[in-house]
């Protein structure tokens, strides 16, 4: 099977998110560009990042977040694996803590 070649990103929306100034105004673009649903699929995965950043284990998250086996998995091979988004984000909070 011939693998289809990758659409390329739309650079301006990232451009768009790095423009926004606050928390307030994040959250009310992300409220315009995704359904409920996207929101809280993302806002979870990224919770379970953390619990995953810290050390927790899958029963432990499971309760936490009540996110499936299988997003658990999921996100710990993004950490694992993928392309360092979380960890680049993990490291500037970690910086700018108190």
């Amino acid at each position: 099977m011939k693998k289809l070649p990758k659409k390329p990103r739309n650079e301006a929306m990232y451009q768009a998110i790095l423009s926004l100034r606050t928390v307030e105004e994040c959250m009310k673009f992300f409220d315009d560009l995704c359904s409920v649903t996207e929101l809280m699929a993302m806002e979870q995965r990224f919770q379970v990042a953390t619990c995953l950043d810290n050390g927790m284990i899958y029963n432990d998250i499971l309760a936490a977040t009540g996110a499936s086996s299988a997003t658990i998995s999921r996100v710990n091979r993004s950490l694992q694996y993928g392309s360092g988004g979380y960890q680049i984000v993990f490291d500037r909070i970690q910086e700018e803590a108190p």
